[in-house]
């Protein structure tokens, strides 16, 4: 009996006869890239080192497109912001030890954002593994534990023949819900010694589905049909699984009322009748929420900012649709249903009743008409002004990538990202210096569209030096850089708990000079002139700088309400 795998696994001729015959001068470097552009990678983002050479000559022999920036953490944001952008898995290229290690903060906001990276690391020479101390440049006793808590899988390779594998292997675990980053490490010799392998061409590693059960979709449907004030919460798992377009028409069966998580940004459409927006750190929306008998959580853990800091107290029934196991009822009860947000809202569509309510779009009225008042009670023009000139200088469809400064937290709640996928933040895992490097990673996904990065002058200065990566591509980033002399949201923070701030103020470069030095045009604008600057700015090919001084204040607290 014949089954058409036999077939499909049978060499043609000319395949047999190209794998007994391989081209020399290949070496176990070849055999990554290989594998990478089987798997459909076009792009690679990195830092070479030592121990890694192997692997950048084998780039020389290559189709694959390489993105080198200046720090490696850097070349993190990038990679992760590759992957957020296009779906696919972005190769990160580390050699070992510190330049690895310098990674982490990268990989741990990519994990926090299920953005899908693969990050493959040279290693210390086969020789010198197995947890002693040899003595080797980079050496770490056990450098694949310094990863374990951040990635989603880790994946090492001691022989050349364990290349492609292991690479399909992780690219697999990369991309298969919830995406994550990953490691690979490769050590050395093994990546610089020939190879008489095949070239490597056919690499299946298709992720895996998450469907939902089906009887947890049946009850869940039952629910929200039955539901007199249902509402849903959609996270940033809607926009990861493509599934915004599914999400708005379950809401407008079942008209109920959507806010978006800070990372789900742009999974409803802002100015949707049944849009909440993202005021999530406001107690109105909080009430707003409570008060739903039925609670439809998308693609979110509820964390800490989706719950205005765990003040959030449901009292209705919830039902969390979830792909990252360990997020699933994680902090409140619910019907937890561990799936795809994309095939979990498509059963639902299948399954559930359409409701009538009239009364749902003037609740939504209402309750933003209660956030706009609250912030108009505040005396915050300035901020609301900046965010609205940043809103008409960015194109409809331009991503933007947002530091995590005080423009960025507002932006959070008040800005329209204009579709999903466009607006990302470092909010995940909260690091500095994401902006900038993230966006020269989604220019590099699309440059026929402008980018934009927001950054505080204290995040501006972890990335700085990527400005030289942004010139030597031209990739067409306009980086917002809003300089307040120091860590101003800190500064806020130690302010109302102490009553003075410590560590906060900040000697500064002038930026527009520095961006200058290295061949980008900068401008220095005004709250004024910054929309006018702003476009400009983005309409122009290329990098760009814009400066705008200005202190900026957050909107006070609602969670204490």
């Amino acid at each position: 009996m014949t089954h058409d795998h036999d077939l499909v696994l049978r060499p043609t001729p000319a395949q047999r006869e190209a794998a007994l015959n391989p081209p020399p001068g290949r070496a176990g470097g070849d055999l990554v890239v290989e594998t990478l552009a089987g798997l459909g990678a076009t792009t690679v983002f990195g830092l070479p080192g030592q121990h890694a050479l192997g692997m950048f000559d084998a780039l020389r022999r290559s189709s694959l497109r390489y993105v080198g920036l200046r720090v490696e953490n850097n070349a993190g944001f990038a990679a992760d912001a590759y992957g957020r952008i296009t779906g696919e898995a972005a190769p990160l290229l580390l050699s070992t030890g510190p330049g690895a290690l310098t990674s982490l903060a990268a990989l741990q906001e990519a994990a926090a954002a299920s953005a899908p990276v693969l990050a493959i690391s040279s290693q210390i020479p086969t020789a010198g593994l197995g947890g002693g101390r040899h003595g080797y440049l980079h050496e770490l006793p056990d450098q694949s534990a310094s990863f374990r808590g951040v990635v989603k899988s880790v994946h090492t390779v001691r022989t050349q023949s364990q290349i492609p594998s292991a690479i399909a292997a992780a690219w697999k675990s990369a991309l298969t819900a919830p995406h994550g980053p990953v490691w690979v490490e490769i050590p050395q010799d093994v990546l610089l010694a020939e190879t008489a392998l095949p070239v490597v061409t056919a690499v299946d590693a298709t992720p895996d589905d998450l469907p939902p059960r089906p009887e947890l979709t049946a009850v869940a449907a039952d629910l929200l049909s039955g539901a007199a004030r249902p509402a849903i919460i959609a996270g940033g798992g809607v926009v990861r699984a493509d599934a915004s377009g599914k999400l708005r028409q379950l809401a407008e069966k079942l008209q109920a009322p959507v806010v978006t998580t800070f990372g789900g940004k742009g999974a409803f459409p802002w100015e949707h009748p049944l849009s909440l927006q993202s005021w999530l750190e406001d107690r109105h929306t909080t009430d707003f929420l409570e008060d739903a008998d039925v609670l439809l959580v998308v693609g979110s853990g509820l964390g800490e900012l989706s719950s205005n800091y765990y003040t959030f107290k449901p009292r209705g029934r919830v039902i969390q649709i979830e792909a990252d196991l360990g997020k699933l009822e994680s902090n409140h009860p619910a019907l937890g249903i561990h799936a795809d947000a994309r095939l979990a809202l498509q059963a639902l569509l299948e399954t559930v009743e359409e409701r009538t309510d009239a009364s749902a779009p003037e609740r939504v009225r209402e309750l933003l008409e209660k956030v706009a008042s609250r912030i108009a009670g505040q005396e915050l023009a300035l901020e609301q002004e900046v965010l609205g000139s940043v809103r008409r200088a960015l194109p409809a469809g331009s991503p933007s990538f947002w530091d995590m400064t005080i423009l960025a937290y507002w932006a959070w709640s008040a800005f329209d990202p204009r579709g999903a996928n466009t607006m990302h933040s470092a909010q995940g895992a909260g690091g500095l210096g994401y902006g900038f490097p993230a966006a020269l990673g989604a220019a590099a996904a699309d440059p026929t569209r402008p980018v934009l990065a927001v950054s505080g002058d204290g995040g501006a200065l972890y990335s700085i030096a990527e400005l030289a990566t942004a010139r030597q591509y031209d990739l067409p980033v306009t980086w917002l850089i809003v300089d307040d002399g120091g860590y101003g949201i800190l500064r806020e923070y130690m302010t109302d708990a102490f009553g003075q701030a410590t560590a906060t103020e900040l000697t500064r470069p002038d930026y527009v000079a520095l961006a200058e030095s290295f061949g980008v045009p900068g401008v220095r604008t005004t709250p004024e002139t910054l929309a006018e600057d702003l476009a400009k700015a983005l309409a122009t090919p290329g990098p760009s700088v814009v400066v705008l001084p200005a202190v900026l204040r957050m909107f006070a607290p609602t969670h204490l309400g």
